[in-house]
């Protein structure tokens, strides 16, 4: 059976860590001395990568060299094994695993949609790395807007209940900014609320999925009115389409 937890790295990276039977594969692992904690006397079979910022590639070598392990990410990361691109596919734990291209947050960034079916569990497994997160998504490092809106919509066509695994514990922070975006969403509020709950106890926020994310992510509901008539009453032009609604809310979240 797979089972699947985080590492926690840094102040707010986590580093999924993907078991199943006797194999261990682990995503963005910025920092191998957590890992390394982790696997205890198991070993490493395999990595996934989902870009090339640092606090997702920094234990790449020391992994490696450590397990002599293939690592799978794009071809712009240094110590790729196995570069992937979009419509790619590979196998994880005896699972096939889907590439998608997702650019906005820097232009190499993919998602990688891995398919559990083991003939008792059907379910979708979203390491979307820093484009998408739970109420939230990554600023614009690289790309332009409508890249990452676009990449967005790609995202948020997955099958709802799909279970989104992305790489920071930003949650809060996030579902009070979209408590100011759409104070009329009510969906938010009660999520922020159950949100507020687990951090006082130390827990964390995600797996999140994609029904979650289409109810109380504003950066997904650039279509609702409500979000629209917010851009426009604070500098966007009048009747703005949804990718200069997401330029609004992305450049208001940057400084909120």
């Amino acid at each position: 059976m797979l089972t699947i937890s985080p590492i926690a790295a840094f102040s707010d990276n986590y580093i999924w860590h993907l078991q199943r039977d006797e194999q261990d594969w682990v995503v963005d692992p910025g920092d191998a001395g957590p890992v390394l904690n982790a696997l205890g006397e198991r070993k490493l079979d395999g990595i996934l990568i989902t870009h090339h910022h640092w606090d997702h590639t920094g234990g790449i070598a020391e992994l490696a060299a450590e397990y002599r392990c293939p690592v799978y990410g794009p071809g712009s990361v240094g110590g790729v094994t196995h570069p992937l691109a979009a419509g790619d596919h590979c196998e994880v734990l005896g699972f096939p695993v889907s590439v998608i291209d997702v650019p906005g947050h820097t232009l190499d960034h993919l998602a990688l949609l891995l398919r559990e079916n083991d003939g008792r569990v059907e379910q979708n497994h979203l390491f979307c790395g820093d484009t998408l997160f739970a109420s939230g998504c990554g600023r614009l490092f690289e790309g332009t807007p409508a890249q990452m809106y676009n990449s967005l919509a790609k995202l948020s066509a997955l099958p709802p209940e799909t279970r989104v695994y992305c790489a920071h514990e930003y949650t809060l922070a996030n579902l009070r900014f979209a408590a100011a975006a759409e104070p009329g969403n009510q969906a938010v509020h009660t999520r922020l609320a159950q949100v507020e709950a687990l951090r006082a106890s130390g827990k964390t926020t995600l797996p999140s999925t994609i029904g979650e994310e289409l109810a109380t992510n504003p950066f997904l509901r650039c279509h609702i009115p409500a979000l629209a008539r917010q851009a426009a009453n604070h500098g966007a032009a009048e009747n703005p389409d949804e990718v200069e609604v997401f330029a609004y809310l992305r450049r208001w979240k940057d400084n909120f």
